[in-house]
């Protein structure tokens, strides 16, 4: 077997396992939508299980797959979009869609031709009725129902690890072992390697020990001396010397065993590194392992499409996490689609531009500073910001007036929306509304960042960064309240030591003088909910943290070091636990927490926006705060929710916001509110939904809460304030005084 059909095939066995995992999603969700076609939520997994199949079947080239994959999502956007109430009929059809995807993925199970050009005239008939229906669709149909409801083949189990044997073409033997198995071994030798650092404490005991016997000896041996003019019996002379003789004996084997000990622990940590690093080393895979496949679909991708596109690649070498790489090889999808589709222009255009006929894509893969950096760029026409500007206010995003207003950067943040399309006309590669919201998500779910650059005429840029590995990271572990934690080095612009008057109070926060620029000052112990440091004269010891633009040192009360520390992640029973990504054990077994920078910078935007930062006393630990009244905004529109939240600054109030219905509810249920001002529609948790979880919490139950929303329909009001809205606002007469007045008459003035 030649290099290439190797990858062809580890690919198609990765098609595989995505099918298997997509057609169960598909499965549960149209079973939850045949006793209820109108969840949205269960609407919404189908629809990306489909979209996600299509796009994976179309760079593993099994166009069977895409065919049948489309015209399902076509069925679930109709019917997301209200053109279509799914039937009886309809699941069952889409059932069947999902059993002939599983059955293309299967090796030696493909159905033929004719049953895929059926089950596509088939859902085309279901959509529009008047679509004529092929000739041999009725027995295909037969065939599909007598399958549907068999429960599925699976083959017969095999002794785990399932393993097969390959050779590679500079002869190495080649082990496939499951993930699972991979991850246990990796967690054993990482458990190994931290028990071997706890022979270090018993080492020094047993030196401490040949110490106290060799002054013991020495005590010995004195007190001879001064009985040597002493008369003493035969008896005393001879247990002295019994004495003197037991201690020299005890000392020669304490050195012996101890010698003998300490060359255990030495070579049973080198041992337990190398176990540890070569466990880790099989989860590593060059990063050419994702692109399979990747420059032919560009490349027939830009066929399809009328335009020529070349797709260069460098840094195909950059060793990566095996799950971060099986993470990325969805989003690099997205943006390389969404480059050849949205970004290169026509052979016509480009010459017309002063460009070469064939338009260029670069990806580029390198390490920084433990992250793994992907650039991905092409030399198109960029982003049409004024398209976008008019997309905004045609999807009521936001008011003309506000849109037109809007920078460059703000601008590109739209396009990571929900639902969010330039495009007009829904095609096979885009128009859904299912993107780059996509992207961000499935980076973010790796713990990293992805930003767009563009210049118009030029191209655009995508910039992500991700973790090399989710396994392990390299840390400085700092003690705060008494306990550790630990901050990853890729968020880390540097440590220092701040002596008191190093702090300037600027605009009434405490900063400090950091490579030309005035940065905040925060402390760790409020952060974490730890007790604060009592020793407030001693110097400040700073971690300067930083996530793309935003940057702010933190005091914490020691640095305890770098470490390499194995990830173990948190019981799934927490939930998300706030400023917190994981956990680990240090060298002497003893548990650090990892710290979330990027969930910890959001915390201390919340504590500015809300007034709530404590000052690090100098000389008093105590903090005094404004007795002010405190209200949350909760809205998934940027502009919106930045101009009420300023309104409300201006006029006093403390202020928190939230992005949508889910980040809401986790903030009222952490702290205490004096009003909620809610939007209706909004993603993971609609308003309705917010103010009915609250008003069934005691706690909650009494607050005060306050409806914006653009729906100004008399049934839309009802809706909200049966619910349990105090008040409802239509944000299509919504100007400044209205809402103030609307808060004032609920909570009163600013002031408690």
């Amino acid at each position: 077997m030649t290099p290439e059909q190797m990858r062809d095939a580890s690919l198609l066995e990765l098609f595989s396992l995505e099918a298997e995992a997509q057609t169960q999603v598909l499965s549960a969700g149209l079973l939850a939508l045949e006793r209820d076609p109108t969840q949205s939520d269960q609407l919404e997994s189908c629809m990306r299980a489909a979209h996600s199949l299509k796009g994976a079947a179309r760079i593993v080239g099994v166009d069977a797959g895409v065919s049948v994959a489309h015209v399902m999502e076509d069925c679930l956007v109709s019917a997301q979009e209200g053109r279509l109430l799914l039937r009886p009929g309809h699941i069952d059809a889409l059932l069947q869609g999902t059993d002939l995807l599983m059955r293309i993925a299967t090796p030696g199970n493909s159905p033929q031709a004719t049953d895929i050009e059926a089950y596509v005239a088939l859902m085309a008939h279901l959509l529009d009725p008047t679509a004529p229906l092929a000739a041999p669709a009725a027995p295909v149909m037969a065939e599909l129902q007598l399958e549907a409801p068999a429960p599925v083949v699976e083959p017969p189990p095999e002794p785990a690890p399932r393993k097969t044997k390959r050779t590679t073409e500079n002869g190495e033997r080649v082990l496939r072992v499951t993930a699972e198995r991979l991850n246990s071994l990796l967690d054993l030798s990482s458990k190994s390697l931290v028990e071997t650092q706890r022979l270090k404490p018993h080492l020094a005991t047993m030196q401490r020990l040949k110490r106290m016997q060799s002054n013991s000896l020495r005590a010995l041996e004195n007190l001879n001396v001064h009985l040597k003019d002493h008369a003493l019996s035969l008896e005393a002379r001879e247990a002295l010397e019994d004495a003197r003789r037991l201690l020299a004996q005890s000392q020669q084997l304490l050195m012996e065993k101890n010698a003998e000990l300490d060359e255990f622990a030495w070579q049973a940590s080198q041992r337990a590194q190398v176990l540890y690093d070569t466990a880790l080393a099989c989860r590593m895979r060059p990063f050419a392992d994702v692109l399979t496949g990747q420059v032919r679909m560009v490349r027939d991708l830009g066929r399809d499409l009328g335009k020529q596109v070349r797709l260069e690649i460098d840094g195909e070498k950059t060793q990566v996490d095996r799950d971060v790489l099986e993470k990325l090889e969805a989003p690099l999808t997205h943006l390389l689609r969404n480059a050849v589709d949205h970004g290169i222009e026509t052979p016509e255009q480009r010459l017309l531009a002063g460009k070469p006929a064939e338009g260029l894509i670069r990806l580029r893969a390198s390490h920084q500073a433990g992250l793994l950096v992907l650039e991905l760029s092409d030399d198109g026409n960029g982003v049409d910001l004024e398209k976008v500007r008019r997309s905004i206010v045609e999807r009521s995003l936001s008011p003309a007036q506000t849109a037109a207003q809007l920078s460059e950067e703000e601008l590109l943040t739209f396009l990571f929306l929900p639902g969010f399309s330039l495009r007009d006309t829904v095609t096979e590669v885009s128009g859904r509304g299912v993107g780059l919201d996509a992207v961000q998500h499935m980076v973010r779910q790796l713990r990293g960042a992805v930003v767009l650059e563009q210049t118009a005429g030029e191209g655009s840029r995508f910039h992500l960064e991700v973790p090399l590995t989710l396994s392990v990271v390299r840390s400085l572990v700092v003690e705060v309240g008494d306990e550790a934690y630990a901050f990853p080095l890729a968020h880390i612009e540097r440590m220092c030591d701040l002596e008191p008057a190093d702090i300037v109070q600027v605009e009434g926060r405490q900063h400090f003088w950091h490579e030309g620029r005035h940065v905040g000052l925060v402390a760790a112990s409020q952060l974490l909910h730890r007790p604060a440091s009592q020793d407030s004269g001693q110097t400040l010891k700073v971690v300067v943290i930083r996530e793309r633009d935003a940057i702010y040192g933190v005091a914490v009360e020691r640095f305890i070091g770098e470490r390499t520390l194995v990830v173990l992640p948190l019981d799934e029973r927490l939930g998300k636990v706030q400023d917190i990504s994981a956990g680990a054990l240090l060298d002497d077994g003893s548990v650090v927490l990892i710290v979330d920078v990027e969930d910890m910078l959001r915390s201390v935007e919340k504590l500015l926006n809300t007034g709530r930062l404590e000052r690090i006393a100098r000389h008093s630990n105590q903090v005094v705060e404004a007795a002010r009244k405190r209200i949350l905004v909760v809205d998934d529109s940027l502009t919106v929710r930045e101009l009420q939240r300023k309104l409300l600054l201006n006029r006093g109030y403390d202020v928190a916001v939230a992005v949508d219905g889910m980040d809401g509810w986790n903030a009222l249920r952490s702290e205490d509110f004096d009003l909620l001002i809610t939007d209706i529609d909004m993603p993971r948790m609609d308003g309705i939904e917010l103010v009915t979880l609250l008003r069934r919490d005691n706690r909650l139950q009494s607050l005060p809460v306050m409806v914006v929303s653009y729906k100004d329909r008399e049934e839309d009001r009802r809706r909200g304030l049966d619910a349990g809205a105090d008040y409802y606002l239509a944000k299509a007469s919504f100007h400044d005084d209205a809402l103030l007045d609307a808060v004032v008459e609920l909570i009163g003035g600013a002031r408690a």
